[in-house]
């Protein structure tokens, strides 16, 4: 398989927390609580690790309490390529209920001094250095990290010939897009901040991507929580419908998504056996805490049940199911 980098500027613990219904203000019991080393980047490595690709995770990590994320990767078999700062990595929480509601309470981060950068930029260098065949920049930036500063990671990757695969917000997204990465994942809202207009149809969200493919990236991928999402690439615009599942935790769905596609095309499948295998992996994500998997056979079935529609075809209509893609 390939040799994978993720980058994660802004990692955490990710304390997930089930309870019946959230109301504010009173004592709740919880049902379930679960903590696991997380980070957008993080996840995208787990699942491309347990998929045979050779994965180093990049990023900042807090030397305090360092230990729990070597445990992790140890355990995936992630390679830990991480630039240590001083202080511990921040602790997030994910309060969900059972009708499927997720709130998050992330917190800001250690923050990031000139020397630090240096550091990080040097360690990517070295990174680069044994040419992975992707580069996976996601989450949100750590306290002292600009959009200027992001923009030129990105551009430091994308001068040597290495695919981006980018997946942040706001202010990192907009610079992220300026820079060309090969393949961005915004949900709609993401979209919508960067477009400045708010899409009241499909057709609208595509005019959307549309832009951002002007603006720099190559492909757009729209996650839309309950709804189809979207891929656009220079050549075609696929919808994949999963089919609808009990939701548990949302948390990894997206990061999920990201790595079921890189999986995909780092396999050299074609885009409509890549979307399938990935919506289905996402769809799977959600069923749990933790990353979505591919190796049992509930995945099986939602693979199978996975619906994939050609839109650039007039003449393909629901020609393509996951399972025979």
């Amino acid at each position: 398989m390939s040799r994978v980098v993720t980058i994660t500027l802004n990692p955490a613990i990710d304390l997930s927390i089930g309870v019946d219904v959230l109301s504010p203000g009173t004592v709740h019991r919880a049902e379930r609580t679960t903590t696991r080393c997380g980070g957008k980047g993080h996840n995208v490595a787990e699942v491309l690790a347990a998929h045979g690709h050779a994965v180093t995770a990049a990023g900042f990590l807090g030397a305090a309490n360092a230990d729990r994320f070597v445990a992790a990767f140890a355990a995936c078999g992630i390679v830990d390529g991480c630039t240590r700062i001083a202080g511990e990595t921040r602790t997030n929480v994910k309060i969900g209920e059972a009708d499927g509601r997720v709130t998050d309470l992330n917190t800001a981060g250690a923050g990031i001094d000139d020397e630090a950068w240096a550091r990080l930029l040097a360690d990517v260098d070295d990174l680069l250095s044994a040419a992975p065949a992707a580069v996976v920049v996601s989450g949100s930036l750590a306290p002292g990290v600009s959009p200027h500063a992001f923009a030129g990671l990105v551009l430091r990757i994308t001068a040597r010939g290495t695919p981006v695969w980018l997946d942040t917000s706001g202010a990192a997204l907009a610079a992220g897009i300026a820079a060309g990465p090969t393949l961005v994942k915004p949900n709609e809202a993401e979209l919508a901040e960067w477009d400045g207009h708010t899409p009241a149809s499909r057709d609208e969200l595509l005019a959307a991507a549309r832009r951002m493919q002007a603006g720099g990236a190559a492909d757009v991928v729209i996650s839309r929580g309950d709804d189809a999402l979207l891929w656009v690439t220079p050549a075609a615009v696929w919808q994949a419908e999963p089919p609808r599942v009990r939701v548990i935790d949302t948390v990894c769905a997206g990061d999920t998504l990201l790595a079921g596609l890189l999986h995909g095309r780092l396999s050299g499948w074609a885009d409509a056996r890549t979307l399938a295998f990935a919506a289905a992996l996402a769809a799977d994500a959600v069923t749990r805490v933790g990353v979505g998997r591919s190796d049992h056979a509930g995945f099986t079935a939602l693979h199978t049940a996975t619906r994939i529609h050609n839109l650039s075809d007039s003449t393909a209509v629901d020609a393509v199911r996951g399972g025979r893609a």
